[in-house]
């Protein structure tokens, strides 16, 4: 009975190590003081991180994917709540239809989507175009705000909607006023999700960014084409940092467990 009950958290525990195990690495490496990656690290500096946070070329792309994930939840927040209230609340023709093509792109591969829109841009020339890899991450980023939001309207009574328009209220009003703020938890957790897909996207990132409108993730991808140092290992070492703190303080104000 003793083994039962330990063999299950010591499985639990190796697989999470595992999983944890390039992290770590990443994490270590960075503060090597050797002008090439190496593990366990010769030394202990943070000569990387202050490289990192003075080249111009990754404060701007750090810069671009802030702008860039930031517009994107925005815009993935009014699509994905548009299409999931039309969803539960209206009666919409091919309701299932709509919903499978909505959620698409969580089961293509992102590169199948980047060469498509790469194709579509091309021929509408917004190719490199910032405009045209916002409305690639509104694509990619919507599916996870029309999941939690969902959620939150399927577990929510129609009849306050109701009652608030019997008492005076528009639809409109209705709402903003009662619907919305009840919505609040599921639209963070939607727009936190939308968020961290969007600054740590590669796949499609990678087709459709331009000269002046080069992204973090893809910056990183292709300083690894020239060589790995721990220049490389330093900023994501920040990502993942700043990545954990954000859903930490996500899970602790809003609960992300709920729509996981």
């Amino acid at each position: 009975m003793r083994a039962r009950r330990i063999l299950p958290g010591l499985y639990v525990a190796l697989v999470l190590g595992f999983l944890m195990l390039p992290v770590v690495v990443v994490v270590l490496a960075s503060f090597s003081t050797t002008s090439y990656l190496t593990i366990p690290p010769q030394g202990v500096t943070l000569r990387w991180y202050g490289r990192v946070l003075g080249s111009a070329d990754y404060l701007h792309a750090i810069w671009i994917s802030l702008a860039l994930a930031a517009s994107a939840t925005l815009g993935a927040l009014a699509v994905g709540t548009a299409t999931s209230y039309a969803l539960v609340r209206r009666r919409v023709p091919g309701r299932a239809l709509i919903a499978a093509f909505v959620m698409s792109p969580l089961v293509f591969p992102g590169l199948v989507i980047g060469v498509a829109l790469l194709q579509i841009y091309a021929a509408l020339g917004l190719a490199g175009s910032f405009i045209g890899l916002l409305a690639a991450h509104v694509v990619i980023t919507a599916p996870y705000v029309v999941r939690t939001t969902l959620a939150s309207l399927q577990g929510l009574d129609k009849e306050l909607e109701d009652a608030a328009c019997t008492l005076g209220a528009t639809r409109l009003e209705a709402f903003r006023l009662v619907t919305l703020p009840l919505l609040r938890p599921g639209l963070a957790a939607g727009g936190l999700f939308a968020f961290i897909t969007s600054f740590d996207n590669v796949p499609v990132s990678i087709f459709l960014t331009g000269v002046g409108s080069t992204t973090l993730p893809v910056k990183i991808f292709t300083a690894i084409e020239f060589g790995v140092d721990p220049t490389v290992a330093a900023v994501s070492s920040l990502l993942i940092l700043s990545t954990a703190l954000v859903l930490v303080l996500a899970e602790r104000q809003v609960g992300l467990h709920r729509f996981t």
